[in-house]
């Protein structure tokens, strides 16, 4: 049993494709679009490619798009210099800078705001940014995964979401099915469940 299946539990052939998958592309620093209902175990999937590729010995940064508003998810994203703003009194470093050479995750994209996204697809075609009040750029070299719960097909014809975005966030796309459409994989997850409570507790 290699990492991928000590984290994704189960043998559907559901699941075994998104397993392939991961394997596949762990090497390929190939953008990666993730995209499942909620609590498909998305962010696994993720773990599995970052602890799979060569970048597994540096940080794994998660960010949730949807947690964050707006006009605070830039700074988080890409850090501000002191003075930036009122309140900004040291500089922060942003999310793609603790990054680097690592694996960055952005959860629930399709939550992003129309305006961060055109900063998002330059930032992904340049592999530069400027924090918040910097005039110099920032270099980074940065796996970029990306999660939805949400069909962003449907946001960009809606106007809500970038289409150059979408196609640069998409070039390989893992959808993570429910549970419900897997139900042989029922069993062998109450086994693991099962046996961490009886690791954590010490009762069977």
């Amino acid at each position: 049993m290699d990492l991928c299946d000590k984290l994704l539990i189960g043998h559907s052939q559901a699941i075994l494709t998104v397993k392939r998958l991961i394997r596949q592309v762990a090497n390929s620093d190939l953008n990666v679009l993730i995209h499942g209902e909620t609590g498909v175990g998305k962010e696994l999937v993720a773990q599995a490619l970052h602890l799979l590729s060569e970048r597994k010995d540096k940080p794994l940064v998660k960010v949730n798009c949807a947690a964050i508003p707006g006009e605070l998810l830039e700074s988080e994203l890409f850090g501000y210099e002191k003075g930036a703003f009122t309140g900004a009194e040291t500089r922060k470093i942003g999310k793609f800078e603790l990054a680097h050479k690592g694996t960055i995750l952005l959860d629930e994209i399709g939550d992003m705001p129309l305006f961060l996204q055109a900063k998002m697809l330059q930032v992904l075609q340049d592999l530069h940014f400027s924090r918040l009040g910097g005039k110099s750029d920032v270099n980074v070299d940065c796996w970029v995964l990306a999660a939805t719960n949400q069909e962003l097909e449907q946001h960009i014809r809606a106007g809500l979401f970038r289409e150059d975005l979408y196609y640069r966030l998409n070039i390989i796309r893992i959808f993570v099915p429910p549970l419900r459409e897997r139900p042989e994989d029922i069993e062998p997850l109450i086994d693991y469940f099962t046996g961490q409570y009886v690791k954590k507790t010490g009762k069977v």
